[in-house]
């Protein structure tokens, strides 16, 4: 993928400290990454850029909300998500690292992309299961909802037991 201009951050002419920066992510964004699970995303990205002589501390806010379908009853909702992301930015030739918590930069480095670490941030802050509030409230109507409800295992069913097993039951 190559390289999103406004998600450069250019930190060779800072000064040593505490510098901010801030970026509104929205649904076009995802699509530069071929991702389309959100029908529509409004979230305030903040990085709190510090520059040490040696290193640069990077500490994200993530704060605002994506459109998702439920993943019972396929309805659009607005989730809303709220996370951080910490890294810290070492400058190093030829070193790898394992640690998603530290990134290695060529010595003479001037700028990285936050692009994916971005992206990667929000993507993992939404739940695996997508639940819309109507479902747990019970406020939600939906065809799809009323027929799951119809399924539904009856609760006051008589289970009836093979005898040779009740004998187990006592042991208890």
């Amino acid at each position: 993928m190559k390289s999103l201009s406004p998600y450069l951050v250019k930190f060779s002419g800072l000064k040593e400290g505490v510098h901010l920066f801030d970026f509104e992510i929205g649904n076009k964004f995802f699509k530069n990454f071929d991702y389309y699970d959100f029908a529509d995303a409004n979230i305030t990205t903040i990085l709190e850029l510090e520059k040490k002589q040696t290193l640069l501390n990077l500490k994200f806010r993530f704060n605002g909300d994506v459109e998702v379908q439920c993943d019972l009853s396929m309805e659009m909702f607005t989730l809303k998500l709220e996370t951080d992301y910490s890294l810290v930015i070492k400058f190093k030739d030829d070193t790898m690292s394992s640690d998603d918590k530290v990134l290695f930069l060529p010595t003479g480095s001037n700028s990285i992309d936050v692009s994916h670490i971005i992206y990667e941030s929000i993507i993992l802050a939404v739940p695996h299961k997508k639940i819309h509030p109507g479902i747990e409230s019970g406020t939600l109507k939906s065809e799809i909802i009323e027929k799951l409800e119809e399924l539904k295992p009856k609760k006051n069913f008589t289970e009836k037991t093979d005898p040779r097993w009740d004998k187990l039951k006592d042991l208890l």
